[in-house]
Order: structure tokens, then C-alpha cells, then sequence
């Protein structure tokens, strides 16, 4: 962490990844939360709302963005806000477009000349390999419209980090489970099903292996980006965020029986299923061992344990809407 107070503007501060950087950094820098409150403002206690300041706003919005950065002045900007449920992305194209590039574009041609910005991206810009992902050697595809506006925010960072002389950190995160989550991806599919009584799970593809990282690790590797690593202004790094373990869903089910401690059957529902499933992701993260001297403090198990232990879901997971849920 920086030894010094510094500001910085959290776009999707009250979602998953975003609560938990939040509550890491309020409590030692001046935070500006910009976020829809889709999910309420209730993600955070009394206490934590003091630590920071909390601003329902929509970064589709140019003037409510405009305003936002030029009263507060970030040094630092961290953008998570997205769409990034898969389903979600298919079902509404325009509304993944507005949010996850239009959206980044608004924060991109605002931000104060100089600022650190790091984009929340995505392994899912990388073309489908067996390999674990290197983030300037590996082939960049993305096979679903969410992977494709993380991989075009990406380009826009690029070019308004040489046109702005920001310094620019895309982090392709991979995929975060733990207490939290707003979203029926895989895990929480699978906790919230079981919590509900159910000893029949139904889930979608249970081929695909995937590399997962507890939420708590998440921020902190957010954190070690916004924070440390010579990155030279005006330009922009591509950095994995994921712990190089690739879990298939097998291996998972497994562990759920273990730490819920009854076993259970799963049903393949081909209407959870998507085609653009890929059989493997995982990220190499040799760059931020090595250049940012970070990496992952917890295991999978941890992850799951704490989700089992204190789900805490989002309201639209706890309403468990009919969403086709995939490995994501």
C-alpha cells in the first residue's frame, strides 16, 4: 500500500471486485466511489460510507463524469464498472457497448493528465489456448461480446494514454470467486442453489477448466497495480490478474461437497449452457510477481470456504433471477 494518502476515483465500487478494493484502500486514501448503486447502497455499513464519498452516478453520463473528475481530481483511477455477465452482454450488445467502452471512453477523454488509470480488463480478450496466458506473447481473440469491449477498452487506453500521457494499466483479471458476488457465475450458481435446499444442482457446461482467484487477492493485486511498478507516462501495460492454477468444475464440486459436508447430484441444463464456452483459461502472472511483487495469498479452497461460510450476494442473487449461468 502507498504511504501516502492519495486520491482516487473507484468507478463500480459497491460490485463484487469493487466493494472489496474499497474497503481495502478507504481507510488510508481519499475515495471517491462512482457507481450506479444498482445493487444498493446497503453493500456498505454506515461506518464505511464515512470512510469514503459515495456518488450514484452513471459513467455513461460524459457531464456526470466530467463533473466527477474535474471537482475531485483523482491521481488514480480505478474503472471496474461493467457489464460483465456474459448473458447479460448477449442478451443487451448496445448496453455492453455503452457501459464497458463508451462508458471507459467518458472516464479515458476526462482523466487528469498524468493519472495512473487502470482499466478492470479481462482474460477474456485472449484467443483460446491450452497454455496459461502471457500477456504479450499470447494470441488475443476474445470468442463472446464481452471479451471484445474489454479488448477494444483496451485499445482505447492505449490511445488516450499516449494522447493524455496518462499512465495506463490494462488488468485482465481472471475468474474471482469469494463472499460478494453480485452475479450467478458458476460458484455462486452452485452455493446459492445448495443454499437454498436443493440436492440436485442444475449448471450449465461442466467441462471448461478455469483459473480462479479469491476476491480478497483481487484487490490487493488491484492495489499493488494502482500503487508500485514503473510504468513510464504515456504508455500503457497489459498485466494478468489470477493465481497460474487451473481448476476444472469437477474438481470444484468436489471441494463444494467436502466443505458443505452432504453430497448432492448435478443436472447438465442445456438452456445454462453457452456455446462460446472455451475448455481452458488460465493466466501466466510471472509480470506481476516480477515487476509489481505481487501474488496471491489464498487458495481456491479459501475462496469457496468464505463463500460458503458468508455468502453475502448481491439482491440479485439473493432473488436468484432465471440467468443461463456458465463458467464465465
Amino acid at each position: 500500500m502507498a504511504s501516502r494518502r492519495s486520491r482516487i476515483l473507484v468507478t463500480g465500487g459497491s460490485g463484487f471486485v469493487g466493494r472489496a478494493l474499497v474497503r481495502l484502500l478507504a481507510p488510508e486514501h481519499d475515495l471517491l466511489v462512482l457507481d450506479t448503486l444498482h445493487f444498493g447502497a446497503q453493500r456498505f455499513s454506515v461506518a464505511e460510507q464515512a470512510q469514503m464519498t459515495l456518488l450514484r452516478g452513471d459513467i455513461r453520463d460524459a457531464a456526470v463524469v466530467a463533473h466527477a473528475i474535474d471537482t475531485f481530481m483523482p491521481e488514480i483511477i480505478l474503472h471496474l464498472a461493467a457489464i460483465h455477465f456474459i448473458p447479460e452482454c448477449d442478451r443487451d450488445p448496445l448496453g455492453a457497448l455503452a457501459v464497458n467502452l463508451s462508458g471507459t471512453v467518458n472516464l479515458l477523454r476526462t482523466a487528469p493528465t498524468g493519472c495512473r488509470f487502470l482499466l478492470a480488463s479481462s482474460g477474456a480478450v485472449y484467443r483460446p489456448d491450452a497454455r496459461p496466458h502471457v500477456e504479450e506473447r499470447s494470441a488475443l481473440g476474445p470468442t463472446d461480446l464481452y471479451g471484445l469491449t474489454k479488448l477494444q477498452a483496451e485499445q482505447y487506453l492505449a490511445h488516450f494514454a499516449a494522447a493524455r500521457n496518462l499512465v495506463g494499466i490494462a488488468v485482465r483479471l481472471f475468474n474471482v470467486v469469494g463472499p460478494g458476488e453480485t452475479n450467478p457465475h458458476l460458484v455462486p450458481e452452485i452455493v446459492s442453489q445448495l443454499k437454498a435446499g436443493r440436492r440436485q444442482v442444475q449448471l450449465g457446461n461442466l467441462w471448461p477448466r478455469r483459473d480462479y482467484i479469491h476476491v480478497d487477492d483481487a484487490a490487493a493485486g488491484l492495489a499493488a497495480l494502482a500503487f508500485g511498478g514503473a510504468v513510464a507516462p504515456g504508455t500503457w501495460l497489459p498485466v494478468n490478474l489470477g493465481t497460474s492454477h487451473c481448476h476444472s468444475v469437477a474438481e470444484i464440486l468436489e471441494k463444494m461437497r467436502a466443505i458443505a459436508g452432504f453430497d448432492f447430484e448435478v443436472t447438465r441444463d442445456p438452456e445454462r449452457s453457452r456455446a462460446v464456452d472455451r475448455p481452458f483459461l488460465a493466466a501466466d502472472i510471472s509480470r506481476i510477481r516480477k515487476r509489481f511483487g505481487w501474488q496471491p495469498a489464498r487458495t481456491l479452497d479459501d475462496g469457496l470456504r468464505d463463500l460458503w461460510q458468508e455468502p453475502d450476494f448481491g439482491p440479485h442473487l439473493l432473488r436468484r433471477a432465471a440467468e443461463p449461468a456458465g463458467v464465465g
